[in-house]
């Protein structure tokens, strides 16, 4: 999909807005985690009634398929005892259950295949996929900067603390290991399920106070629905970060400098972008890097001349299909900016996959959609 000459969108219009509290998103999300109260002996039952019911009564396979059903179930309940993930475990167990359902009216011996098939899906998405942070390298080159100039700008997104786990200490190791020249993070600190919850604030204060490098640590607020407000000043305290809060920042690289703008997001783009005009020149002369927690505002971004956008949010889709990519990303655009690199006229835009993952009642999963952090090699001309 080329996007070079993409224009901005007008969402003045728009009623509801991805990120924001109570929006269609977040309503389901919340409404779906209460089938975690849902007793545990009804809802075996439950489990049990609908493997009955699409085997066709036959009891031997309607056992099997209920025997995969707890499975699953299993599988789930022991991601927090071995410090994988903590979220509910009933809202994807009746997911997966309703999948397998489906896939028990192929005749034999394929509905037998596809149950085994979605065993081994379900330890790779909930187990192995979203423990194991890949480092994407990336380039840029531009004339704003002398030739001489150059620097290593490390882009983290979408943290999600629940709780300190693998993934947090991979994190960490690797911030060692790559040894940026500066950081950037495009917000969503903790995780929907977790927002008022004392050990993850703890935990992700624990995660930040990791990130050090020589040209600073610059970070901005996610989503309203989960960087609620009031709440980085609180996870950011005598931290050595800063919070960008509708302001720029000025560096100096070698006999260049850069800038950083850092706005905190709404998800309205008609609202954000009257502040980020107040905030950044038209065509700056400095090389501008926006940094800005949705793709969403990456069009009105290249309006101004901005170099390069770094954002986050749409976690890549955490679920991915071969050939035809995430199946939803929580953006006004849709499905345009998924993740990865694009080019807006002379803007670069780069989304995150993000490291965490959504909260409330979703699935803790990945599927071909492996938690990133992205290092970049940024040079002049």
């Amino acid at each position: 999909m080329d996007n070079r000459e993409f224009k901005a969108r007008d969402f003045s219009k728009f009623h509801n807005f991805p990120g924001t509290a109570n929006n269609d998103l977040d309503v389901i999300l919340h409404g779906f985690e209460k089938i975690q109260d849902v007793p545990t002996f009804l809802f075996g039952l439950f489990l049990m009634a609908l493997a009955f019911a699409f085997s066709r009564f036959n009891w031997q396979f309607a056992l099997l398929l209920w025997g995969f059903f707890l499975s699953d179930w299993l599988l789930l309940e022991l991601l927090p005892r071995f410090d994988k993930s903590f979220g509910p475990a009933k809202p994807p167990v009746f997911l997966l259950s309703v999948g397998r359902s489906l896939a028990a009216l192929l005749p034999w011996p394929f509905n037998l295949a596809f149950q085994v098939l979605g065993t081994l899906l379900v330890i790779y998405g909930f187990w192995i996929e979203p423990h194991h942070i890949r480092v994407t390298h990336q380039t840029l080159v531009s004339a704003k900067l002398k030739p001489a100039s150059k620097f290593k700008v490390l882009h983290l997104g979408d943290l999600h603390i629940e709780r300190i786990t693998g993934r947090e200490k991979q994190l960490a190791a690797l911030i060692k290991e790559l040894a940026p020249d500066l950081i950037l993070f495009s917000g969503d600190f903790l995780n929907l399920s977790y927002l008022n919850d004392p050990i993850s604030q703890r935990d992700a204060r624990k995660v930040l106070q990791e990130w050090s490098a020589p040209l600073g640590v610059f970070a901005v607020s996610g989503s309203p629905a989960v960087d609620l407000d009031g709440s980085v000043p609180i996870l950011l305290k005598d931290l050595p970060i800063h919070w960008l809060d509708g302001e720029c920042a000025k560096l100096p690289i070698g006999d260049d400098s850069i800038q950083i703008a850092g706005l905190t997001c709404s998800h309205k783009p008609f609202v954000d972008f009257p502040v980020l005009q107040k905030i950044v020149a038209v065509n700056p002369p400095e090389f501008t890097i926006l940094l800005y927690h949705s793709p969403d505002l990456a069009p009105n971004a290249a309006d101004l001349g901005i170099d390069l956008q770094l954002s986050g949010h749409t976690h890549g889709g955490q679920v991915r299909i071969p050939g035809f990519g995430a199946l939803f990303t929580a953006s006004l655009y849709g499905r345009r900016f998924q993740s990865g690199r694009y080019a807006i006229r002379n803007l670069v835009l780069y989304v995150t996959r993000g490291i965490g993952m959504e909260g409330a009642g979703a699935p803790r999963v990945r599927f071909l959609c492996p938690p990133e952090i992205i290092l970049w090699e940024i040079t002049g001309a």
